[in-house]
């Protein structure tokens, strides 16, 4: 149905032309699942919008051929091409919000692709609509026709998008990472019923991500990228049972392993390096990082022996909706409600649970981001809800966060030089900027990150350089505790096995306490050595990693747990 050939995508840079795509060829036939994965920059999706003719051709060179059915697309006129487009072949791009026009209701949008195409009416094209949003499972499809994006959550927005796309029954799917950064329900959820649309339309599907285990829920072959170029191609299975290229094992490698206790997890670089060693074997690789249960037993021991560094008695951080008659409160959300819990020092506490369940508001009512409605939060024996704003400014010098998404958590405009050394400047630590600047040189040296890059912009850096940045802006201060809010669910799974190992190192060099808050049960149990569940703003079950995951008590755990893709 889709046949690629020696497929070469260049871009235009001031210092020449830069190879995207080197060369690759594969095929799509009727009806099947083809999942394309590597980590970012590996030529992914750069090959799904040159399939879909979506660069610009001002900056961008494109050759070889794209057969659909009889047709080359790289050859059709522009016309030809936006009729094809969206109607015979669609897109899911990976980040719903940004895809999504935040000043037009969601049902607008649909229904201007269904128009655009089919000429239909307006009534035609919102019953049309909502229709789409039935099959999609979306909840009250008629006021989600009317809601805004802002008012959805990601696996709502991402649902829009599909339903968008499937909104003129195309032949051929592509989805562009469509489950990234959603929670593994969501993400399960959105995998299954991509499955049932694609075999109730017979739809062929190209399935991207970076992530192994999603692709091994959903696709019949796989084709393996790395540096522009196809690296190893196969059935599924074989990829998963007998994975031959050193770049493939990593992949697989690299992701925490529910099975494993490691004091580090695998890198790429791992097998590239060790290829010609050990043959580049995923189980030898994973004995030489293995914990030995005695290490485990003594670590856990020395942590519960000392007094908790925090403690959280009763914490309830409510938001109150709606108005009713002379302005009185209506309802409430209890986003977190009686929450108690203590952290020891040098412990990593996970907190895991779904969007929505409370984790984030939690992790900030702490830090009094966000003012908790009633409780106690003790620090170090200071009560951090009875401080004046001067004193708590101080206790955060020793309370630090790593924000979900680093980009938006560093000012656009400030090099990274300048974004590091702000909190020397504002807590006045240093005698002056030149030493501050030393600080921060050795800073970006700690986090792997060479000091040439003091003088460049956030947009200059890749997510995980970009999340680097930060976790070395929240050690500026020598904090004692830092809370970790997702900070690795949106990055590519070597990339977050890097990070993961930085946060572990520094850990034990600087004897820190962490909360670490993610939606992904097998990185909790990873890096935890407590695993704390949160539902509905309250924590529902607490223990030992190993008995959360192979004896949960919680129904919601273990639907949790069953969600974990590739378990």
């Amino acid at each position: 149905m889709l046949q690629v050939n020696n497929l070469k995508v260049q871009f235009k840079t001031p210092n020449g032309l830069v190879g995207a795509v080197k060369g690759s060829s594969f095929t799509l036939e009727k009806g099947e699942t083809v999942g394309i994965v590597g980590e970012s920059g590996s030529g992914k999706s750069v090959t799904s919008l040159a399939i879909m003719r979506l660069h610009d051709p001002a900056n961008t060179l494109i050759s070889g051929e794209v057969f659909f059915n009889d047709t080359d697309l790289l050859r059709l006129s522009e016309d030809d091409m936006r009729d094809m487009r969206g109607n015979r072949i669609a897109m899911i791009f990976q980040e719903p919000m940004t895809s999504l026009n935040p000043v037009l209701t969601c049902g607008h949008q649909v229904t201007e692709a269904i128009r655009l195409h089919l000429g239909t009416s307006k009534q035609e094209a919102k019953r049309r609509a909502i229709e789409l949003f039935n099959e999609v499972q979306l909840p009250r499809p008629e006021i989600i026709f009317e809601s805004y994006p802002h008012q959805l959550s990601g696996g709502q927005k991402q649902r829009i998008m599909i339903a968008m796309a499937l909104s003129c029954d195309p032949e051929i799917l592509i989805a562009d990472e469509p489950t990234t950064a959603l929670d593994v329900t969501v993400q399960k959820t959105i995998i299954e019923l991509l499955q049932r649309l694609k075999s109730e339309r017979t739809m062929s599907l190209i399935f991207i991500s970076h992530d192994l285990g999603v692709v091994s829920e959903i696709a019949d072959k796989v084709i393996v990228m790395y540096k522009g170029e196809i690296v190893e191609e196969a059935r599924t299975r074989d990829i998963f049972s007998h994975p031959k290229h050193p770049y493939t094992k990593g992949l697989l490698a690299c992701r925490p392993s529910p099975e494993h206790h490691l004091k580090k997890l695998p890198v790429v670089a791992d097998f590239l390096e060790e290829a010609g060693k050990n043959g580049g074997s995923i189980e030898k690789i994973r004995e030489q990082y293995a914990y030995k249960p005695a290490e485990i037993k003594e670590r856990r021991k020395a942590l519960y022996a000392r007094q908790p560094i925090l403690r959280i008695n009763e914490l309830c951080t409510w938001f109150p909706v709606g108005g009713g008659l002379l302005g009185k409160k209506k309802d409430v959300v209890k986003a977190v409600n009686k929450v108690s819990f203590d952290v020891y020092p040098g412990e990593t506490l996970g907190l895991v649970g779904e969007s929505g369940c409370g984790k984030s508001t939690l992790g900030r009512s702490i830090l009094r981001l966000i003012e908790p409605t009633s409780g106690n939060v003790n620090f170090e024996n200071t009560d951090l809800r009875m401080l004046g704003k001067h004193d708590m400014r101080n206790v955060r010098r020793d309370i630090q966060i790593i924000f979900q998404d680093p980009y938006s958590s560093l000012n656009p405009r400030l090099t990274v030089g300048d974004s590091l050394m702000e909190p020397l400047q504002v807590h006045q630590l240093y005698e002056n900027n030149g030493k501050r600047k030393k600080r921060v040189l050795e800073l970006l040296e700690r986090v792997n990150l060479p000091p040439e890059y003091f003088n460049r912009y956030p947009h200059e850096f890749s997510g995980g350089q970009r999340q680097r940045i930060v976790i070395a802006r929240a050690l500026a201060l020598h904090p004692k505790f830092i809370i970790c809010d997702e900070s690795v669910s949106a990055l590519d799974v070597s990339v977050q096995a890097q990070v993961l190992n930085l946060l572990r190192e520094l850990q034990q060099e600087f004897n820190l306490t962490y909360i670490f808050i993610s939606h992904d049960l097998s990185v909790i149990k990873h890096i935890s050595d407590r695993v704390m569940v949160m539902n509905k703003g309250e924590i529902v079950e607490t223990g030992d990693p190993d008995d959360i995951y192979y004896h949960p008590k919680m129904e919601y755990t273990k639907k949790l747990i069953e969600s974990i893709p590739g378990r």
